[in-house]
């Protein structure tokens, strides 16, 4: 089984339960982590070079919480969060 990063969303955010497969065992699975809600701190004009994780490191304090900055901009991917000029930015937790 899988062990998830303490910082991980799925850490906080979604649970482990059981299932069965075709074959009859029995494994483990992941839900879906769920999107907690946030409020915007502000917006970030993009440079040329910039990537979410360091945009989280600066502005959250956590560099693996680039997720955050994705799932506030609606992207699907942390590259895709990088497709506008502005970045909207979540408040610390």
């Amino acid at each position: 089984m899988s062990i998830f990063d303490p910082k991980s969303r799925y850490v906080k955010h979604s649970t482990v339960t059981t299932a069965t497969d075709r074959r009859g065992r029995k494994v483990y699975c992941v839900t879906l982590a769920l999107v907690p809600t946030q409020t915007e701190l502000g917006k970030h004009r993009l440079k040329q070079g910039q990537r979410l994780d360091h945009l989280a490191n600066h502005y959250l304090n956590d560099p693996a919480g680039f997720w955050r900055i994705a799932e506030l901009n609606q992207a699907m991917t942390a590259e895709a969060a990088l497709d506008t000029a502005l970045v909207e930015i979540p408040t610390k937790t």
